[in-house]
């Protein structure tokens, strides 16, 4: 079952609890606490409630993910009319800042049922899709299409995210990891030349840097695959 293919439960409101305030101080856990925080014990200590209370709003851990993960598109801003391609661009990248603020949802999307049931999501899909068709792409090719944006956007911003859980558990900035990792990685690498002539080319640049200029390469290289498609 989904949070999302059921009717409310018909129990009485308790007044000091709404399912928003739930799912709020869900994010807020996770957000401090990162995934293995998150169980309906926990949070019910952060809402000063027992975790009983909570399950007239949220029947357990499989809903609330789902409830969670519509939460955080949310914070997507929907895509404007306008040039096609200047509108995919601006969503792309308010979708991977979001992922970037909440480096646990890439864990979670996988917990998250049929969250594309969600209303946050549904919006967003609308939208997306009234974009690529007004563009002129058939309605399949505007489903490929979005599907497509959001395959690249999710699995670059999911990688980043987790590289940035691993600096944050390490207590180490980028740039002390690099220049700490970089010996063994130029030595791995000592019999692929490709491999090498490519570390040696990004020694000096920024980490922070080099993953914006990527992920705006990588954009715009599926954006402009997709104009193949239009008639």
């Amino acid at each position: 079952m989904s949070v999302w293919m059921r009717p409310p439960k018909r129990k009485r409101e308790q007044p000091s609890l709404s399912r928003e305030q739930i799912v709020s101080a869900a994010i807020e856990l996770l957000d401090a606490e990162g995934i293995d925080a998150l169980s309906m014990r926990k949070l019910g200590t952060r809402l000063d409630v027992a975790a009983a209370s909570m399950y007239t709003h949220v029947a357990g851990k499989d809903e609330l993910s789902e409830l969670v993960v519509d939460e955080v598109y949310g914070e997507v801003a929907l895509p404007e009319p306008g040039p096609w391609r200047t509108a995919a661009t601006t969503f792309a990248q308010d979708l991977r800042s979001v992922f970037l603020r909440h480096p646990w949802i890439g864990s979670l999307l996988g917990e998250a049922g049929v969250a594309y049931l969600g209303p946050n999501v549904l919006k967003l899909s609308e939208a997306a899709l009234a974009l690529f068709e007004d563009a002129g792409f058939s309605l399949d090719d505007a489903d490929l299409a979005w599907n497509t944006v959001m395959a690249f956007v999710v699995g670059r911003a999911t990688s980043e995210a987790a590289w940035l859980t691993t600096l944050k558990r390490s207590g180490q900035s980028e740039q002390e990891w690099k220049d700490r990792l970089w010996p063994a990685a130029e030595q791995a690498v000592r019999d692929h030349p490709r491999l090498k002539k490519l570390y040696a080319a990004q020694r000096n640049q920024k980490p922070g840097e080099t993953n914006d200029d990527d992920f705006e390469r990588g954009l715009a290289c599926v954006l402009a695959g997709l104009a193949t498609r239009l008639p």
